[in-house]
């Protein structure tokens, strides 16, 4: 009787639920969500289970009444919040630039403070994807290393101090001096902003999961790879060995690009989707004899042309 009465007592003071008590609980299992999916994908997972097997041992202690060592681990974890704000500093400096990147910036009037005028840049990038797509194409046929990072909404201010301001209209003879065998800017990597050649020579930052890349992989990849864990930037590598074009991205690196098909890559990521959008065809002079129908005319919808199937691109 006692424990359907603790029972009864533990319902009512649940119940009733309303629609604000759901959201609360929606909101905890996405936060929680979300927790475990980036905890899973560092190296921070390793220290949540050693914190998991001293939650564990404190329980054992307390159970069997070893007061020394259990009062040594109720000190530790009095100080818990911030030695696991000191452990996971890079996760969660790494969560809350993401969070800066979110869709809620891009609101027109949070994304245009401090931004040039969208038609100037977009024109900046329509001359200088043709640029970078040209170089790399040459730098491939020649089998020429070459790294060139296109800073987006993450400023690359820590990385361009480490290099050579050139601050220089893109084109391919550019890029192909820059990268032209010993060279003083060859070894290091261009940044790009708003279309345009800001710096070369920078030092760029090391892969967070060194380890689980693949070791075929050269210092230009695993930089490519760094570059994009620690920022939103676009990241070409140019492999000195086989010629192969790839590109690094939130991490993850695609290979085997082609001219057109890193053409079409740049352009889906860097203009916006407005500017790209054709213009519709006027219509056609109504003819004055014919009559017109009460239910109108029947819609015809243009043709959209790729620029390359997805087949040119091999992981």
């Amino acid at each position: 009787m006692d424990v359907l009465y603790t029972m009864r007592s533990y319902l009512n003071s649940v119940l009733p639920i309303t629609f604000w008590d759901l959201l609360d609980i929606a909101v905890l299992a996405v936060i929680i969500y979300k927790g475990i999916t980036i905890v899973k994908e560092t190296r921070a997972g390793g220290l949540l289970k050693g914190v998991a097997v001293l939650i564990a041992a404190y329980a054992i202690m307390e159970f069997f009444e070893m007061k020394a060592m259990a009062y040594i681990m109720k000190n530790l974890f009095s100080i818990g919040l911030l030695a696991i704000v000191i452990l996971f500093q890079p996760e969660l400096r790494r969560t809350i630039e993401k969070m800066g990147r979110s869709k809620i910036t891009k609101i027109p009037v949070i994304s245009s403070i401090g931004s040039d005028n969208n038609d100037v840049v977009t024109a900046k990038w329509n001359t200088a994807i043709e640029a970078v797509c040209d170089a790399c194409e040459d730098l491939s046929a020649t089998t020429t290393g070459a790294l060139i990072v296109i800073e987006r909404e993450s400023k690359l201010g820590e990385q361009i101090d480490t290099g050579t301001i050139l601050n220089a209209v893109p084109s391919k003879e550019l890029f192909g001096n820059i990268f032209f065998k010993n060279t003083p800017l060859h070894d290091g990597a261009v940044i790009m902003r708003d279309g345009i050649v800001l710096a070369a020579a920078c030092f760029l930052p090391k892969p967070q999961k060194e380890e689980s890349i693949n070791k075929q992989l050269g210092s230009r990849h695993r930089a490519a790879i760094g570059m994009s864990e620690n920022s939103d930037a676009i990241v070409i590598a140019v492999s000195e060995e086989t010629g192969v074009i790839s590109v690094a991205e939130n991490g993850s690196l695609e290979r085997g690009f082609s001219r057109d098909s890193l053409k079409k890559y740049l352009r889906s990521k860097l203009i916006p989707e407005k500017t790209q959008r054709q213009p519709k065809a006027p219509k056609p002079p109504k003819n004055p004899g014919e009559k017109k129908s009460i239910f109108g005319g029947k819609k015809t919808s243009g043709s959209v042309i790729s620029g390359g199937s997805d087949n040119e691109r091999n992981s």
